[in-house]
């Protein structure tokens, strides 16, 4: 269960960040670049991704998804299923969690405010959402952002000191819900697309019917090595 709620958070970071349907006439303000062309390039080069670190907000209640906020780096290596290392805080069985978590080889460990890492039972950690998920050309990020629908570029804003096109569209729940359970509902979705190297995502902002929830991407394909406790 654990591991569900968190591989469906850093799942979300995969959804914060895509879309759908082709079939939608391109848009644009004044002389900003296309929207859905934006969207596009992105998506091709979001796919190449091995590794990134993560941060992620919860504002309001978002059906389903207990995390708070959550920061961290995240691999399409260590396993299988990927890995992924952090800190979250979220509600778990009614009280609230604050700690470290390690995903790696199909494992997940947890650390709180005060004592060492402990590894949870296997039957609690088989995958449902492994971390790689939010990398996964199919099913994550990349496949989000080329499923966006109305998408329209509104101008350019420096976020964190990088340069990028603001991108508003529509996410259907259909594509949310493969990543994110409890959407029922298409959703607004705001990306930030770096204008350069790709037009590479590095804040999104999903606007849900109870709540939002804000993520940034940074320090893509940067070295991380993540392994077990000790």
């Amino acid at each position: 269960m654990m591991r569900r709620i968190l591989l469906v958070t850093l799942a979300l970071t995969a959804a914060v960040a895509t879309a759908c349907s082709s079939d939608d006439p391109p848009a644009s303000d004044g002389n900003q670049p296309d929207g859905k062309q934006l969207l596009a390039e992105s998506a091709a080069s979001t796919a190449d991704i091995r590794s990134a670190h993560f941060t992620l907000a919860v504002n309001g209640e978002i059906p389903g998804l207990s995390v708070k906020s959550a920061e961290g780096d995240l691999t399409r290596e260590g396993g299988p299923a990927g890995a992924a290392k952090g800190t979250v805080s979220m509600d778990l069985m009614g009280s609230l969690f604050e700690g470290e978590f390690v995903l790696v080889d199909d494992a997940l460990y947890i650390k709180g405010p005060t004592g060492g890492f402990t590894e949870l039972p296997a039957s609690m950690v088989r995958s449902v959402y492994d971390p790689a998920a939010i990398l996964d050309p199919d099913k994550g990020i990349a496949n989000v952002l080329k499923n966006v629908t109305d998408a329209r570029t509104e101008g350019s804003e420096d976020i964190d000191g990088v340069s990028t096109y603001k991108v508003t569209g529509r996410v259907t729940k259909d594509v949310v819900s493969t990543l994110v359970p409890g959407i029922d509902s298409d959703v607004d979705i705001t990306f930030w697309l770096r204008q350069d190297d790709g037009h590479q995502p590095v804040k999104a902002s999903v606007k849900a019917q109870q709540g939002t929830v804000d993520v940034t991407l940074s320090d893509i394909d940067k070295q991380v090595e993540i392994t077990a406790p000790q």
